[in-house]
């Protein structure tokens, strides 16, 4: 068995652990505090009472060294015996993390082998940098060549950079009937960010030469692939999942990095600028800005979104992931 602990904050986390169970051959059970129940793709599901922190906490970083863990916070508590009870009565073969120091601690100290999700951003603080020293593997969603940082390197021989996960790998393209003008699709995040549907019908009626359409901006879309197929540019916060399905499509993209801790997402957002395979832009642009940037968008080559290696990236994670999981067997044997 092997647990798989899922993020709570907005749907990247757990559209990538859907994605990468559905490469691995042994039964997985979902640990989160997100709705996961009834899903299919996991074997089953532990949920983990929600994080709602109290008016005033104390001391919730440890004095440096972690990220939440407040004193006498009893969420917390109810949390951890939650993750606690099920790693005693299961005893999994590996625990994936994605993404949670303290969740990372827990499993290691009851002598469960961890695979963490590295992230992008400014990681070298204490608390990350004590949640990849503990790790066994390290599995970055993206490529080496084009994102190396610093703080990372020092877990080089434990790191699998395996490109950009998304669920559309292997998708073919669709091809949904010509607008007759070229279409811009804005990509909103469960986070929210820089993007609102008001946003998109100001461009819309301002710049009648596009065919402006959104997903993701409270229009609930259960299969957004024929929307990035159908597209001309587009236009897209920086998390990791929804790069990685641009990449898929190999669209022309105008990225707009969200503020997230840590500088997620101008990290990628850098990233992608340096290797010419979007325009990033600080934030929402004005609308006199918009047919330039959709001009230049336009103008870039989407062939160059191959060195992003969605192709076979959640294989590569899951094998990572299977492989820590056998090292059991190994011991046992």
């Amino acid at each position: 068995m092997i647990g798989y602990y899922i993020h709570h904050h907005g749907s990247g986390h757990l559209l990538r652990a859907r994605r990468i169970r559905a490469c691995l051959a042994q039964p997985v059970t979902a640990l989160s505090a997100l709705t996961v129940s009834g899903d299919e793709v996991f074997d089953d599901v532990v949920h983990l009472p929600a994080d709602n922190p109290a008016a005033v906490t104390a001391d919730p970083t440890a004095a440096g060294v972690l990220h939440w863990a407040p004193r006498h916070d009893r969420g917390l508590v109810e949390r951890m015996a939650t993750i606690a009870a099920w790693l005693a009565d299961t005893r999994p073969d590996a625990v994936v993390v994605d993404a949670s120091v303290e969740v990372a601690l827990l499993a290691r100290l009851h002598g469960v082998p961890v695979v963490c999700m590295a992230l992008p951003g400014a990681r070298g603080d204490p608390a990350h940098q004590l949640m990849y020293r503990v790790a066994d593997r390290l599995i970055a969603g993206w490529t080496r060549d084009l994102y190396d940082p610093l703080w990372l390197r020092p877990y080089a021989d434990k790191t699998r950079y395996v490109g950009g996960i998304t669920r559309f790998d292997g998708r073919p393209p669709a091809f949904p009937p010509p607008d007759g003008r070229p279409t811009v699709l804005v990509v909103g995040g469960a986070c929210g960010g820089a993007f609102t549907a008001a946003k998109v019908r100001a461009c819309a009626l301002r710049h009648h030469e596009y065919h402006w359409r959104s997903v993701g901006l409270g229009d609930l879309v259960d299969d957004p692939w024929p929307e990035l197929c159908r597209a001309d540019v587009i236009v897209t916060h920086a998390g990791q999942g929804a790069v990685a399905d641009v990449a898929a499509a190999a669209k022309p993209a105008v990225v707009v990095p969200a503020p997230r801790p840590f500088g997620e997402q101008e990290a990628i957002a850098h990233t992608l600028a340096s290797a010419g395979m979007a325009i990033t832009v600080d934030g929402w642009p004005d609308l006199d800005d918009w047919p330039a940037l959709l001009a230049r968008a336009r103008d870039l080559d989407t062939g160059r979104w191959r060195a992003w290696q969605t192709r076979g990236a959640a294989v590569r994670a899951a094998t990572t992931i299977a492989e820590v999981a056998a090292e059991r067997l190994r011991c046992v044997s």
